[in-house]
């Protein structure tokens, strides 16, 4: 206890010593992290009114160029005389009065286009390194606030709040909640025309976000509804998984030479790792699904997915609102300019023809809830999760691990006596690990006593799981959000939360459906297997098949 009274009395001593550090040709009192020195009645009242809300320190610009600090200020203060330092350099902030949220800047005319902040120029170099600062914001010899940041992505806001790096222009949306009105639930393959029908409806306004788009039958309808006079704006990811195919290309560049604005994120200020959600919104009806715009997916060639169109005008608003957010970012590239010198890769397009065992059914939603990621859209999932009291039914292409946010939510559920039933894709890319996440699922819930059970999917009345969906109790959650780690936290996701028994039933009634007994008049995996070496086998030998589908003509080449 002694060593620690002296150690403490030495810091004083050396701060009170400490020389001053020359800052734009003023003197501001070196800091130590011993702490500030006692303050007076009016430091002490500036403590209490500055914060330090972010910081960002590594720009696309060359030579950092639009650097910026964050403070907010909650009531009108003077600032005179008041500094913002990293130890080393500082910079001096305006002899005047700031109120609000501002962000500091050497360089405003650069900066005023990374923020939606009133923009405040400040005396001096800021001089943020890239590999980490401890900034404090002084008045007089006093510490007003402090805080640090580590390792800084290029182009990315550090959230001192939050304690995270965001994308430069990242949003912040809370869920909004909605009455809901009649609706449309259906699955794929089974309805495969449903989604193309809906947009070919549209008069007024046709809005698509997805992932990729390489229908036939969407691009029709969005050219349709053009040549009738409907606005028609079209939102992708740049980047998918695979890249970008020609198949893609080619109507993209219809839509495009039409007249249609088509836009691609692309670039260092891309927001998000991906641009994942796959919403529509056809005049006052949104249309969420699981599944792409593609003959796989909306085409009904091969996956189950899962699909709502609900007459709500309150969440069309929304989705457009978000739509015009995203298509306004700097990374939503018009096509044209994405398109230029670049080349892309071959259609392989899924070819298939499903029966239709689950018809689309009206329901009536009581309410709903328009959740987007990364900003809320996980941990609104979460909460319900931490709500169920009586089922929860998880279909998901994988779960990214044991420790995943989402499935210890669910655990959690099952401890508490919920019946729970996770059913995760036998696709190639993902077989191995599900089988071993749910085995260790089935023994924990052995060894626990819990009502719960995984399973891998063995398809029938379809090729694969592709669905991302969800019934907690009388709730139905359906959009385009896996089960993963970047998924929650670093792409562009939308889901519908759909509200009222009818709903929640139709899509469990399908999950129970996809669940039953695959030992049931299914064929064994290992000859499901060697079916599909024989198939392939047969595709190269032929060396193209060219096959009429609902989707128009897709082919196979090698």
């Amino acid at each position: 206890m002694r060593h620690r009274h002296l150690a403490v009395a030495l810091a004083v001593v050396l701060a009170a010593a400490a020389t001053s550090l020359a800052v734009g040709g003023a003197p501001v009192a070196a800091a130590t992290d011993a702490g500030p020195a006692p303050a007076s009645p009016e430091t002490a009242s500036d403590r209490a009114n500055a914060t330090l809300v972010a910081a960002y320190p590594n720009p696309v610009e060359r030579d950092d160029a639009g650097e910026f600090v964050v403070v907010r200020l909650p009531r009108a203060t003077n600032t005179t005389g008041w500094t913002l330092t990293d130890g080393t350099t500082a910079v001096r902030l305006p002899d005047r009065t700031l109120s609000g949220t501002v962000a500091l800047t050497p360089a405003p005319d650069v900066a005023a286009s990374k923020t939606d902040h009133p923009v405040v120029s400040v005396e001096g170099r800021l001089g943020l390194a890239n590999g980490g600062e401890h900034l404090r914001l002084r008045t007089g010899n006093g510490t007003v606030d402090h805080a640090r940041y580590r390792d800084a992505p290029e182009a990315s806001v550090r959230d001192f709040r939050r304690d995270v790096w965001r994308p430069l222009g990242a949003t912040d949306l809370d869920p909004v909640r909605t009455g809901g009105g009649p609706a449309t639930a259906f699955v794929l393959p089974d309805a495969p025309d449903l989604t193309a029908e809906t947009l070919r409806e549209a008069d007024d306004r046709l809005l698509l976000a997805g992932y990729t788009l390489t229908s036939e039958r969407v691009t029709d309808a969005l050219l349709a509804a053009h040549e009738r006079g409907a606005t028609v704006q079209v939102l992708l990811d740049g980047s998918p998984v695979g890249g970008m195919t020609d198949r893609q290309a080619r109507l993209l560049d219809r839509l495009s030479a039409a007249g249609i604005e088509v836009r691609v994120f692309d670039g260092p200020y891309t927001r998000y790792a991906h641009h994942h959600a796959k919403y529509a919104v056809v005049d006052d009806r949104a249309v969420v699904l699981t599944e792409n715009f593609k003959p796989a997916g909306t085409g009904g060639m091969s996956s189950r997915g899962w699909g709502v169109r609900l007459a709500d005008p309150a969440a069309a608003d929304a989705l457009a609102d978000l739509h015009a957010t995203d298509r306004t970012a700097r990374a939503a590239t018009p096509w044209p300019a994405f398109r230029a010198g670049r080349s892309f890769e071959p259609a392989d397009p899924a070819l298939g023809d499903f029966p239709t065992d689950h018809e689309p059914s009206r329901v009536a939603v009581t309410s709903a809830a328009v959740l987007v990621g990364p900003d809320a859209a996980a941990d609104a999932v979460e909460a319900r999760l931490a709500a169920a009291d009586d089922r929860v039914l998880v279909q998901q292409v994988t779960v990214d691990s044991r420790d995943n946010r989402l499935l210890r939510a669910t655990l959690r559920a099952a401890d508490r006596g919920v019946r729970v039933r996770i059913l995760l894709s036998s696709g190639w890319y993902a077989e191995g690990d599900n089988a071993a996440l749910a085995s260790w699922l089935n023994r924990r819930a052995d060894a626990a006593g819990w009502d719960l059970e995984a399973r891998v999917d063995e398809p029938r009345g379809y090729e694969k799981l592709h669905s991302k969906g969800v019934v907690v109790d009388d709730a139905a959650l359906v959009g385009s959000l896996n089960w993963g780690a970047a998924a929650q936290t670093e792409n562009r996701e939308v889901l519908l939360a759909l509200e009222g028994g009818e709903a929640a039933d139709y899509y469990a009634s399908v999950f129970e459906s996809d669940w039953s007994d695959p030992a049931e008049g299914s064929v064994p995996t290992a000859l499901v297997g060697l079916a599909g070496v024989a198939i392939a086998a047969a595709a190269l030998l032929a060396r193209r098949i060219d096959v009429v589908g609902r989707d128009g003509v897709v082919g196979w080449q090698p």
